[in-house]
């Protein structure tokens, strides 16, 4: 059978013409990638939004990774991620970065619901975290030696601790390292004799929250000015945002936005 050369042509055609379709459809069904990391306590709320501003900008993603907050500026900074997330002040080395606060945040100390202890003073608090208090009998507890948690070198969290509650202390180096909010919590959760720290918007029944100088955590003792341990939440920039990444900040600082964090328990911007 003789081959027709009009067919060939003409298969060749038609298949440039489905190559080239295929390629149109893949290219108009393209997402804008903006990759946001660090801070893994801002992260749960980054996810929120991301969830929220996807349903808006259907045509960008926002990619959302953990790391800590010295890794999401490192990242912010060789251009790694587009947008960096920490929960503490840039240090002065990092003075160059641009920094927009999204919120604030309140730290809380946790312990066992079952622990009959509600409230320390910020003075115990810091003699715990040193190790010149190590049991609980000491502060009217039961005779179990305390579990010190706290999270890793380089964590926004334990950063703001350091700073707002050791103030010149170091944390004992028999503190159980964890490398999240959710693991501290989970740890207190499980341990009758433990005690950590976490970010206020995460508390929830299955640890209990100290009264700190006697003065309740909570967003409101944290605007009027009676409670003192809280941290801000920050987006970290090498430049000026451009496209999906400055549609992203601007919907985070949105009232939309804004109401997002403070139903989650954070403290929104001042208008």
């Amino acid at each position: 059978m003789k081959s027709c050369p009009f067919l060939h042509v003409f298969i060749s055609i038609s298949m440039a013409v489905l190559v080239a379709g295929l390629a149109s459809g893949c290219r108009g069904r393209s997402t804008e990638l903006v990759i946001v990391a660090g801070s893994t306590s801002v992260q749960p709320y980054a996810e929120i939004l991301a969830e929220e501003f996807a349903h808006i900008y259907p045509d960008s993603e926002v990619d959302i990774q953990g790391g800590g907050s010295s890794a999401g500026i490192a990242a912010a900074e060789s251009g790694t991620a587009a947008i960096g997330m920490s929960s503490r002040n840039l240090a002065d080395k990092e003075a160059h970065l641009l920094a927009i606060e999204i919120a604030k945040d309140g730290l809380a100390v946790i312990v066992h619901p079952s622990n009959p202890i509600d409230g320390l003073s910020l003075d115990q608090v810091r003699q715990i975290y040193s190790s010149e208090l190590s049991h609980w009998s000491e502060l009217g507890g039961n005779q179990s030696r305390i579990h010190i948690i706290a999270r890793e070198e380089g964590s926004g969290t334990r950063s703001a601790f350091e700073e707002l509650v050791m103030t010149g202390s170091f944390i004992t180096p028999r503190a159980i390292i964890q490398d999240s909010n959710g693991a501290v919590r989970q740890l207190i959760s499980d341990d009758p004799n433990s005690i950590g720290f976490i970010s206020l918007g995460l508390i929830d029944d299955t640890v209990k929250a100290l009264l700190l100088d006697g003065v309740v955590p909570s967003s409101e003792n944290i605007e009027n000015g009676s409670y003192s341990l809280f941290r801000p939440f920050l987006y970290v920039l090498r430049e000026e945002a451009e496209g999906p990444a400055k549609a992203f900040i601007d919907y985070t600082l949105s009232p939309a936005g804004q109401q997002l964090l403070m139903d989650e328990g954070l403290i929104g911007r001042s208008p």
